[in-house]
């Protein structure tokens, strides 16, 4: 703009000039020999101000695609609180990437990373190892790797070549839903399609990231996991166990055990289901469940149940298990994981069990206070003659 007004205010003086030249014959034969430079540098300041205000569209288009929520909108403002700032200047959200202290040069700061994925794990010294070979494979995807030290020995890493490249947190003796409720906003982690909030026991040989997400995407799942190896030294859920046969399944059929699955079971742990250990959410199912993380509840028991209700949607079409892509849960004990019971892991197990029975009450009551809520999965009626229906011969749909 500035370039703009004095090329203006340069044009009028040469008319102003020329004006008064056409009255003073004197200097007339002066004045038409300055035509020429004049038009020289009218012509140069115009490609000064072409060149700079399309590099500044440049610079304003690349800085969309970078941050493409960044724009703030009229109910995203809390009322009168942001109102000494213009509404340009503001930015409502961020991301976790690692910005440099200098460019080489400006464009270097305009260049578009696609395919922007998050990887957030609780991790300790002891398995450095299992945790080195699970970001090698999601490093190559282009993922964003953070690390949350639950042990505070963040020093031991450095040696491994992708560390400087990770996001490190430090809180010592801290769960991965305590980590993940205070550092994985959703308006921080807005710009990336897919968060994997994984625990640090679990075995990537047969896991591919890329291969993963192309199956998520193909089938419209909000949440999913991959499948447990049956050969895993802990499983839970029969729903987790991979199929041979299958890309992925929504549903298991289980006649047998404690929890029965037949061909009218609809909610969890029978379908609409994923496990706490490997979840994956889409960006907006993440929105919900972290909202439906308690802040004092640091162990997450319980939260599994209610994960569907964050699959935007159908939880029994938009949340499933892939099996093509599958994992080995290792069950290797860290902050009170199931093996030998030492005094530290029944402190553990017994606050966890307390932590799923507030969870229980609070979902409860809140079902009860808000009058305008109303359950998308009412639980349905089971009749006698489903009950006498033969057994079904595949356990995966």
């Amino acid at each position: 703009m500035r370039l703009i007004k004095k090329l203006w205010l340069s044009m009028k003086t040469f008319t102003d000039k020329r004006r008064n030249a056409s009255s003073d014959g004197g200097n007339s034969g002066f004045k038409m020999k300055q035509l020429p430079f004049m038009g020289v540098i009218c012509s140069v300041t115009l490609y000064i101000v072409y060149r700079t205000t399309n590099y500044q569209y440049y610079e304003t288009q690349m800085e969309t695609k970078l941050h493409p929520f960044d724009s703030v909108e009229d109910n995203e403002l809390p009322s009168g609180k942001l109102k000494d700032l213009p509404r340009g200047i503001m930015h409502t959200r961020s991301d976790l990437e690692l910005r440099p202290q200098w460019r080489k040069s400006l464009r270097s700061a305009v260049k578009v990373k696609t395919n922007k994925n998050l990887l957030a794990m609780p991790v300790g010294i002891k398995q450095k190892e299992h945790v080195d070979d699970v970001v090698k494979k999601f490093r190559t995807e282009n993922f964003t790797i953070v690390l949350f030290h639950y042990d505070g020995k963040v020093d031991g890493w450095w040696d491994l070549d992708w560390c400087d490249k990770a996001i490190h947190i430090v809180a010592h003796n801290q769960t991965k839903w305590w980590f993940a409720k205070r550092f994985l906003h959703p308006d921080i982690v807005s710009t990336y399609d897919y968060i994997f909030l994984w625990d640090e026991d679990l075995g990537v040989e047969h896991f591919n990231p890329g291969r993963y997400l192309e199956i998520v995407k193909s089938e419209g799942l909000e949440i999913s996991q991959p499948a447990l190896d049956p050969n895993s030294t802990e499983i839970h859920h029969r729903i987790t166990i991979r199929s041979r046969m299958k890309k992925f399944h929504r549903r298991v059929y289980e006649l047998r055990g404690k929890t029965r699955c037949s061909n009218i079971s609809e909610g969890p742990p029978c379908s609409g289901f994923v496990e706490g250990m490997a979840p994956v959410f889409s960006r907006a199912a993440w929105r919900c469940a972290w909202h439906l993380i308690q802040n004092d509840l640091v162990h997450g028991w319980g939260m599994d149940m209610k994960l569907g209700y964050c699959a935007q949607g159908d939880r029994t079409k938009n949340a499933g298990v892939i099996d093509r892509e599958y994992i080995v849960h290792k069950g290797i004990q860290t902050l009170g994981g199931t093996g030998e019971l030492t005094k530290k892991t029944k402190k553990i197990r017994r606050q966890s069990t307390w932590e799923l029975k507030i969870f229980k009450e609070r979902w409860n009551q809140a079902v009860i206070q808000d009058k305008d809520w109303i359950d998308p999965f009412p639980r349905q009626q089971r009749r006698r003659k489903h009950k006498r229906q033969s057994k079904f011969v595949d356990l995966y749909d």
